[in-house]
């Protein structure tokens, strides 16, 4: 760290007094200071969080973000939101960015990526993203498992599981998890699970990121197509649950089909990827030196 140490006698001048005499810095000299060694900033996590006219919450997740261990930014997309959503944020400590209408929560989340991505030192260590639901509160503090099991490296991709459910029901949770343990033989409890933190090489792995509800399955898949470790860390969170979208008949079909559109669509990548690696591995066995048909 540096330090401030005290000023030699300029040359030519009066010899420094004794300790306990007044000692000073010669007139018109400034303390010289003393550089250690450089100081490698450590991991950080930086909370990304997408709100639409979440102005009666969004304060109290701020803070509570604020004050989660290992988080040093606080994020906030506003996606078009008609309130005071964002002046809420920023009041609260967040540095937030605004689409100007509605994008979804997809896009937003790839928008403030790049952000953080901008935000981060020079030589410092890429930081992990924290994705929180603007609609926490003061629980949000609860997701702070999950920071350290991604920062010291015990995993790429760290899932919250909620108090709401040991293991999440309904049709769109269980294709999710079909596909998971089809893919890799591992059966995730809470796969659509929103709470989650992740390191930038697995983020950037899921780019694009899949839309609305397949944007979780979808990124866990993508993460796990990569080699890249996932584990699922029990928070003591109080999740509000589904939004009233996903309670009516429409929003529960809107959440079905954006999760079947997210897992047909990278089985069939792998499909394609599997077949393409064959075809090259062929191509040289099935070569054939011209000469030896002359």
């Amino acid at each position: 760290m540096t330090r401030l140490d005290d000023v030699s006698a300029a040359e030519g001048s009066a010899p420094r007094r004794a300790a306990g005499e007044g000692a000073r810095p010669a007139r018109g000299r400034l303390p010289r200071l003393r550089s250690g060694p450089p100081v490698t900033p450590g991991p950080a996590a930086a909370a990304l969080i997408v709100a639409h006219d979440q102005a009666r919450r969004i304060a109290a997740t701020v803070r509570a973000a604020l004050a989660i261990p290992g988080v040093d930014l606080v994020l906030v997309v506003d996606d078009g939101s008609t309130d005071n959503t964002q002046d809420l944020a920023r009041r609260a400590g967040a540095v937030v960015v605004r689409h100007s209408h509605v994008r979804g929560r997809s896009a937003a989340v790839e928008t403030g990526a790049s952000v953080i991505a901008m935000r981060d030192e020079p030589g410092a260590p890429p930081r992990a993203v924290l994705l929180l639901d603007p609609n926490l509160g003061h629980y949000a503090i609860g997701a702070a498992p999950l920071v350290p099991a991604v920062l010291e490296g015990v995993c790429d991709l760290a899932i919250a599981l909620t108090d709401a459910q040991a293991v999440a029901p309904g049709v769109p949770s269980g294709i999710a998890r079909t596909a998971v343990e089809r893919a890799t033989g591992w059966s995730p409890r809470q796969p659509l699970s929103r709470i989650r933190c992740v390191t930038r090489e697995a983020l950037e792995a899921s780019l694009p990121l899949a839309r609305g509800s397949g944007l979780e399955p979808g990124m866990t898949l993508d993460v796990l197509a990569a080699g890249l470790a996932i584990t699922e860390v029990e928070c003591d969170i109080r999740h509000k649950g589904p939004s009233i979208d996903d309670r009516t008949p429409m929003g529960r079909a809107n959440r079905y089909r954006e999760v079947l559109t997210a897992v047909s669509t990278r089985r069939v990548r792998a499909s394609i990827d599997s077949t393409r690696a064959a075809i090259v591995r062929r191509r040289p066995e099935a070569a054939s030196d011209p000469r030896e048909d002359a």
